[in-house]
């Protein structure tokens, strides 16, 4: 049996599990990411629905695109980063750094921070 055959299988075998426990899949948050740079042109369905192919997918707050390349993951947080960043200058009347300070550090790092290993491993 091929590669792809096993893997079909397994989607099939992971059907009938969640069927049997009376788990079902939640569909629309299904999707079929190819790695690499090639397509394999395969369709693989869940329950009779098809599954779309994806060139970059979010999972457990992590952006994965096809190439591995964490350049959309990183954008996003950077743009959370810096909204965050926006609404405490413009909610705090206060200009005193301390405070700033202390509010950047409660909010905005811990968004920069969650997940960094994935885009920076070597400074885990």
């Amino acid at each position: 049996m091929t590669q792809l055959g096993t893997h079909l299988t397994k989607a099939k075998q992971l059907v009938l599990w969640s069927d049997t426990w009376q788990l079902p899949f939640s569909i629309n948050k299904c999707c079929l990411l190819n790695v690499g740079k090639n397509s394999h042109g395969i369709v693989v369905s869940i329950g009779g629905s098809i599954l779309p192919v994806v060139t970059h997918t979010r999972d457990l707050g992590i952006i994965v695109s096809s190439d591995l390349s964490p350049f959309l993951h990183v954008t996003d947080i950077v743009s959370k980063a810096h909204m965050c960043a926006g609404l405490i200058l413009c909610t705090f009347m206060s200009r005193d750094i301390h405070l700033l300070k202390r509010a950047f550090l409660v909010y905005v790092r811990p968004i920069v921070e969650q997940n960094s290993v994935i885009w920076s491993p070597y400074t885990a």
